[in-house]
């Protein structure tokens, strides 16, 4: 498969090492920030979106992670090529709509998730069904914290957003999540409230606690390098491209509609 990278910061240059080691090449990449530079394929990352399949090297799939103010964008211009596109930034959701109306007017293919992990991914149905088993049990609390690197554009992180819609979705006596505590007055007993901390070069930690006055049930996911985010998204994209590149996927998909193929 030949993928085309639109961001080459540190994440880009992990996907394409993830993506070196399956197989696959890189075909372009553009990255205004480090324009001019080489890539690890040998060619100048360019600084503006290609304005045809070929002038990115004919790619069967664009790999996307970049900022909330630009995914938009970029996705709308790679389903304007007619080409597939994975899209890992964050922060952006609130244009999910347009964009993917965008994609299917193109008839061309997004794939989106909060985190490409799989570990994370196994993470959001472990807090789904310790969520489950604890709500009919009143004396435990719910409650969480995520710690990311003090540079994440995003707060909360889009992590923590599908984790908590996760527990919500499990749960009949919390229906609704607070990323702030209120400034006076008690905490309402139906609210999951979940904070954020930035500082120094944390990757990501989410955990989520099931306190009660005897005990606290905690499950946290650490994350230990970006790795395995480039891997998730890499292999996001074989599913996107289809076997042997012969029935590419059309439409909106999740993480979630990859991992249904793959569990049981």
């Amino acid at each position: 498969m030949k993928i085309a990278l639109i961001g080459y910061g540190k994440m880009g240059r992990m996907i394409e090492a993830a993506a070196l080691g399956r197989g696959h090449s890189i075909s372009f990449a553009i990255d205004p920030f480090v324009s001019g530079v080489k890539s690890g394929a040998g060619f100048d990352v360019a600084k503006v979106f290609p304005a045809t399949a070929p002038e990115a090297g004919s790619p069967d799939l664009f790999i996307e992670f970049t900022h909330p103010k630009t995914a938009p964008d970029n996705i709308k211009s790679a389903a304007a090529l007619g080409i597939p596109v994975v899209s890992g930034t964050t922060g952006w959701y609130d244009k999910l709509p347009e964009v993917s109306a965008a994609v299917e007017k193109a008839g061309a293919a997004l794939l989106w998730s909060s985190n490409f992990s799989l570990g994370v991914n196994l993470f959001y149905r472990i807090a789904s069904f310790a969520a489950a088993l604890t709500d009919p049990f009143a004396e435990y609390d719910v409650g969480g914290l995520e710690v990311h690197h003090r540079k994440k554009a995003d707060s909360p992180s889009g992590t923590a957003k599908t984790l908590m819609e996760q527990v919500l979705g499990s749960m009949k006596r919390k229906t609704k999540v607070a990323w702030e505590l209120p400034n006076e007055g008690p905490l309402a007993e139906d609210t999951v409230y979940f904070s954020s901390q930035r500082h120094g070069t944390v990757p990501g930690t989410h955990s989520l606690f099931f306190d009660s006055a005897a005990d606290t049930i905690e499950i946290t996911h650490t994350a230990r390098s970006r790795e395995g985010f480039a891997l998730g998204a890499v292999i996001a994209a074989e599913w996107l491209a289809g076997s042997e590149l012969k029935n590419p996927r059309k439409g909106i998909f999740t993480m979630d509609d990859v991992l249904k193929d793959i569990l049981p």
